[in-house]
């Protein structure tokens, strides 16, 4: 390993393709409702989306786990949907049951133009955390797929097989590539004011691409992250970028090949060792302990992480969930997992 290299924080090592005997780990919304200070906090904010627009505050949160654990990395605290928000479009919070979003049909009111604006205060906070995080901890921004997005726009809200997008795709293709063309342009707009403001690595959450499969996947899912990928490059932007297509059923080995992502995250189904052949030795892949298992702990999750520990062995590998950690997780769990993590180097 060369000096340079060795002087960098874990992850990023990894994320250039460095296998490392104790891999790093970060875990997705590992700043969230199993936590009580944040709890506390977000009380404090009045809701979610004051939360996410009140820097002091979102800085407060991310750093909460890591006072607790020893992660590799942190991620902004903020949400996939504030992009819409940001292009004109009603959203809103319904306590217990999620993102509620005016519904639309075309771009037609939506606007890019006002989304840097907008979401200021996620860069301030992106800023802080690039003074207030540990010397080795890495920060990380992100921004949600423009299909996983546009399906909540179209919607009004989570649905349990996107069908409301899926018809207007089909039905509409115009009109729905009109959404995703303004999604893709405020996404990288977005997601290079994350990285000016400090943050060192992206993640892209395509969290519903399980739902399209052949052509529709293409277009939908792979074009607009791999037009993303390529108008950052084009930027100059070199951090390196995770995709996170989620119970993706198509060939992974041709998704990194046509996103040119630089790591890809795995969901909880995902087979290591078949991806691993698919995508090569140096592709470096993240995941993919079962949220559900973390909750339970003892043996089960004890054998879960040795097991994906074992797979990965000797691979560019960072660990983490196959989704977000769920409210219902024991903190103690997290501090077994860290420690369970930790002992690969022993």
């Amino acid at each position: 390993m060369s000096a340079s290299l060795a002087n960098e924080k874990k992850i990023l090592r990894v994320l250039r393709g460095q296998s490392e005997l104790v891999p790093p780990i970060w875990l997705m919304r590992q700043a969230g409702r199993y936590l009580p200070e944040y709890r506390a906090t977000r009380e404090q904010a009045g809701g979610f989306l004051d939360l996410c627009y009140a820097p002091d505050l979102a800085e407060e949160v991310t750093l909460q786990p890591l006072r607790r654990y020893a992660f590799d990395a942190a991620i902004v605290f903020a949400d996939i949907l504030l992009i819409p928000q940001a292009m004109g479009q009603k959203l809103w919070f319904e306590t217990g049951e999620g993102p509620r979003l005016s519904p639309i049909e075309n771009a037609d009111n939506l606007s890019c133009d006002s989304v840097l604006t907008y979401l200021a205060p996620v860069f301030e906070t992106l800023k802080r955390l690039s003074t207030s995080l540990p010397n080795d901890t890495a920060l990380i921004g992100f921004a949600g797929a423009p299909w996983t997005v546009a399906s909540y726009m179209v919607a009004g809200r989570g649905t349990p097989d996107q069908a409301p997008a899926r018809h207007l795709a089909e039905t509409d293709a115009a009109a729905f590539q009109s959404i995703i063309d303004a999604l893709i342009e405020s996404t990288v707009d977005y997601l290079a004011a994350q990285v000016d403001a400090g943050a060192e690595v992206l993640q892209i959450f395509e969290s519903w691409a399980g739902s399209l499969e052949g052509d529709a996947f293409e277009r939908w899912c792979v074009m607009p992250v791999a037009t993303i990928i390529e108008a950052l490059r084009n930027r100059g932007i070199d951090v390196p970028i995770i995709a996170f297509p989620r119970a993706a059923k198509s060939h992974m080995g041709a998704y990194c090949a046509a996103t040119k992502c630089d790591a890809l995250g795995l969901d909880t189904g995902a087979d290591i060792e078949a991806i691993r052949a698919e995508t090569g030795p140096d592709m470096v892949l993240q995941g993919n302990l079962d949220p559900l298992v973390l909750v339970e702990g003892g043996e089960k999750l004890d054998s879960a992480v040795r097991l994906i520990l074992d797979k990965t062995r000797g691979t560019p590998h960072i660990f983490n969930l196959g989704h977000g950690i769920v409210p219902q997780t024991p903190p103690q769990n997290v501090a077994r997992l860290i420690e369970l993590v930790k002992e690969a180097g022993i």
